[in-house]
């Protein structure tokens, strides 16, 4: 099978090309090297391309021959603030309107697209009374003070946290959740109009080797392997007993090339999680321990839109699939600690590089 993959130089992306390989599949490459995310060009692949999603013609001339498409291209992270909007939009949205309608035009039916679990917003929930409940956004003042669960929106009761399943409803609550959640919408209608076949990976918190490093687009692994690094203590908000699902990238890659072997029913929303959730605090002391840094520092606080629990089922993506994560936190963490990262490039400069 011969396969475009979008954003293929990236964190993610480089580890699909290299398992693609591997498994006997050609691949071709298409990033345009931001550089929030990229120190300079791969040297690793034979068919790489330096150019935008964006740019129609060249997206259609490298459709030619490709039997499916990993859409991985995108800006990624918590950003800086709603200033962040328009490179958001643009890069995300924009870019996966023009691979849609290029794909429509050579007849390329098949897309694995990379979704996040930032689609949710806050995680399952239940309460004692109510049962399955929606809380809404977390309240500035609550937060100041150090009241971060969410609470039951009927009677304002605590609530039990759960595995959150594909079908809970969608509740965007960041600039980048919300371009995630417009990329799931442009293929969901691409694949009624196109009849199309599309798999959305909604990916949990994804670390390992080739994270970017000392950028806010990064996630929360490698801004605590980045403080490390420095030699800080990597700085833990909120109380450190918000849970997520870390997966590791080898896993992440296997999922996505699991889903270019196998044919979806039309659009299908899967989780790519590992099953075993951890707080973000005992990322942070595992993390430390393995690299031998300073401990990590509890301070308190929350950045707007962040939201407190989001750990996944991972029933779907094993049952569709066949997908079940391979690295254990324990392991994937260890390893961490000494992987590789990407440093952004000084001066936001990168060489142009030819077809």
């Amino acid at each position: 099978m011969r396969v475009l993959v979008t954003g293929g130089a990236g964190f993610i992306g480089s580890h699909i090309a290299d398992l693609l390989v591997a498994r006997g599949h050609e691949v071709v490459l298409l990033d345009n090297l931001l550089p929030q995310a990229h120190s300079g060009a791969p040297e690793w692949t034979p068919e790489f391309v330096r150019g935008d999603v964006q740019d129609a013609a060249l997206v259609t001339r490298l459709l030619s021959g490709v039997d499916a498409v990993c859409h991985q291209a995108a800006v990624v992270g918590h950003g800086l603030d709603p200033s962040d909007a328009p490179l958001y939009v643009s890069n995300n949205d924009l870019g996966t309107a023009v691979l849609l309608s290029a794909m429509h035009a050579t007849g390329v039916r098949r897309l694995v697209l990379a979704s996040s679990m930032v689609v949710y917003g806050e995680g399952q929930y239940s309460c004692a009374t109510h049962g399955t409940v929606r809380p809404g956004p977390r309240r500035e003042a609550d937060l100041a003070e150090g009241r971060y669960e969410p609470l039951c929106p009927i009677c304002a009761d605590p609530l039990s946290s759960g595995l959150v399943e594909e079908d809970a409803p969608l509740d965007p609550r960041s600039t980048y959740a919300a371009t995630k959640l417009a990329q799931e919408h442009l293929t969901s209608a691409w694949v009624r109009q196109a009849n199309g076949s599309a798999w959305a990976l909604r990916y949990h918190n994804v670390y390992g080797p080739r994270m970017p490093r000392d950028t806010p687009y990064a996630g929360v692994a490698s801004l605590f392997r980045s403080a490390l690094q420095r030699g800080e203590a990597p700085t833990v908000l909120e109380d450190g007993m918000q849970r997520r699902d870390f997966v590791h990238v080898h896993d992440v890659a296997l999922a996505n090339v699991l889903a270019l072997e196998t044919p979806a029913d039309g659009f299908v929303p899967v989780n790519v999680c590992s099953g075993e959730p951890h707080t973000v605090g005992e990322l942070a002391v595992e993390l430390s321990a393995a690299y031998g840094g300073k401990s990590p520092l509890t301070v308190g606080g929350a950045r707007s839109g962040d939201v407190r629990h989001v750990v996944a089922s991972p029933d779907r993506a094993r049952t569709l699939l066949g997908f079940h994560a391979q690295v254990t936190f324990a392991n994937g963490v260890k390893s961490f600690a000494t992987d590789p990262l990407r440093r952004e490039a000084e001066g936001g400069v990168l060489p142009v590089l030819g077809a």
